[in-house]
């Protein structure tokens, strides 16, 4: 019998909502992974990383039912594959909003969790759902998760919360699927609409390759003697392009160094060894889910997440670094992630406010003030293109929240 060959995943799909609705219970049941892997998460009981799962989203040819098992859960017959999608499941909780950002930067599409036995929205509910309009995400599903907690009249009555609450949004038309992710009820269900709905982009393989950098990591154990150190890893999701191992490939801003008292950035070069999609060795990578890049580089520089935020290509075909920004401002009538609906008030000379472009976060001193623009100075320097996308956050009371968005002006 031929080997079946290996199909990386296509998609990326967030699972989004506010804290404790279900999003990591929900993944384990699309997917067969708990997702909440750090020690810190597991105590806590709640997500503080973004993490991915893959899962084959598949049809069964005999009762026409979605699953993502091999075999029909519903009748039992041999089901048939449609394709890979990885699924993104990001922190909930407010303090971990920027995370959550970063994460939402790579989905194609997103699942809306929110929980039938709580009022609808609640805070991080809003602010997700904000924050998918932000970045320009309107592939959207809701999962009205947990109706094993209520009665059909509560239910009925959260569904009407909801469609309220998503009225005049980017989620104003999207499909609202009841479900217990924790009995796995309606879960074929959900799996269709995701088919039907979360749509593979279309992605042109010549494009010069481009990936976001989520995570970097030194995987060599403690006490391994010199001879037997491997480079540093970075993991991170392709938006464009292709990366092949033996490729040398470029990382943007790069690593900090001082000169003369300030610190500046230097972009580093390096080579592919190895290729991490879907848990396997693969010699190509491309859009779609985490991929690790094995390289060359001094481990010291990937450790603990070092290089998140940063952007790899080919050499001299990365976007410009930007220490100084010129951003184009869309403020919001409110502040969303609250209690309160707190008024957005106008940003003001000297604040100094979070910015979030693609998986990049730093913070910005307001040192200019025009008609609907803002200039500002970075702390850390980003990697991006003129017009892209960024997320603007404010900090009110001991918490950053989305106060608007911008575009990139040069």
């Amino acid at each position: 019998m031929a080997k079946k060959k290996f199909k990386q995943a296509e998609v990326n799909i967030g699972m989004v909502g506010h804290v404790d609705h279900g999003k990591t219970t929900l993944t384990k049941a699309l997917t067969g992974i708990w997702t909440d892997t750090h020690s810190e998460e597991l105590r806590r009981g709640i997500t503080i990383k973004i993490g991915f799962a893959d899962a084959e989203i598949r049809k069964c040819p005999s009762c026409g039912r979605y699953s993502t098992s091999p075999k029909c859960p519903y009748c039992g017959a041999e089901t048939e594959f449609e394709r890979r999608v990885s699924f993104i499941d990001a922190p909930g909780h407010e303090a971990l909003m920027t995370t959550m950002l970063a994460g939402a930067s790579l989905m194609d599409g997103a699942v809306l969790v929110i929980a039938a036995n709580e009022p609808c929205p609640r805070p991080q509910t809003r602010e997700h759902l904000m924050a998918l309009q932000i970045v320009g995400n309107k592939n959207i599903i809701i999962a009205q998760n947990k109706i094993e907690l209520v009665t059909k009249e509560q239910a009925m009555e959260n569904y009407s919360q909801i469609k309220e609450f998503i009225k005049g949004t980017v989620a104003e038309n999207a499909p609202i699927i009841p479900i217990s992710a924790l009995h796995g009820a309606n879960i074929d269900v959900l799996t269709k609409a995701i088919e039907d709905f979360i749509s593979t982009p279309k992605r042109d393989p010549n494009k010069p390759p481009r990936m976001l950098v989520l995570r970097s990591f030194d995987v060599n154990k403690p006490g391994t003697p010199p001879e037997k150190l491997v480079g540093g890893v970075i993991g991170g999701s392709i938006i464009q392009g292709k990366l092949r191992v033996g490729d040398e490939i470029e990382i943007r801003p790069g690593v900090p160094y001082e000169e003369h008292g300030r610190i500046k950035y230097e972009p580093i070069t390096t080579e592919i060894v190895s290729l991490q999609a879907g848990g396997r060795f693969v010699e190509e990578a491309y859009p779609g889910g985490l991929v690790g890049v094995g390289t060359k580089l001094d481990p010291f520089l990937t450790k603990g997440d070092l290089m998140a935020g940063n952007v790899v290509g080919k050499p001299g075909r990365l976007p410009p670094v930007w220490q100084d920004l010129r951003l184009e401002v869309h403020l919001l009538e409110r502040v969303v992630g609250t209690e309160e609906e707190l008024k957005v008030e106008p940003i003001k000379r000297k604040e100094i406010l979070l910015l979030n472009v693609g998986t990049a976060r730093t913070m910005g001193l307001v040192t200019g003030l025009g008609k609907g623009e803002i200039e500002l100075k970075l702390q850390i320097p980003i990697c991006a293109e003129p017009e892209e996308r960024v997320a603007i956050s404010r900090q009110v009371g001991s918490r950053w929240r989305l106060i608007g968005y911008g575009f990139i002006r040069e």
